[in-house]
């Protein structure tokens, strides 16, 4: 609930980003509000909203963790489960290590993702 209050900014962040010229030419163009909001202000919005909302979902990610304190299950607290078992008698840290690469691997897709995405959304051209 915390962090879709910091979801629900982004936004409106964004809309508040766009001149106000971009609605007034859609006006002079004739366009009514639904086709203005549809078509003019929501997709620039959202291509400058792109960056902060995956910010948000990668610390959301992250955020994951603290889920131990309430005794979800997650990947700290698989591998406390795995830390438990009598036939694991390998060293702490491969188990830490893969865990790192496995939030690494996961974070890095995000990243890719949105840069995919504002590559689709890029109106600027060079």
């Amino acid at each position: 609930m915390f962090s879709l209050a910091y979801l629900a900014e982004n936004l409106p962040g964004g809309l508040q980003a766009i001149p106000r010229g971009q609605v007034e030419a859609s006006k002079a163009l004739g366009l009514n509000t639904p086709f203005t909001l549809g078509l003019i202000v929501l997709p620039q919005a959202f291509k400058i909203s792109i960056p902060s909302i995956t910010c948000q979902f990668i610390s959301l990610f992250q955020d994951t963790t603290l889920l131990v304190i309430v005794l979800f299950l997650e990947l700290l607290g698989i591998s406390r489960l795995i830390f438990t078992n009598s036939m694991f008698l390998r060293p702490y840290s491969e188990v830490y290590i893969f865990i790192g690469i496995l939030y690494w691997v996961f974070y890095y897709l995000m990243s890719l993702g949105s840069r995919k995405l504002e590559e689709q959304l890029n109106t600027n051209h060079r």
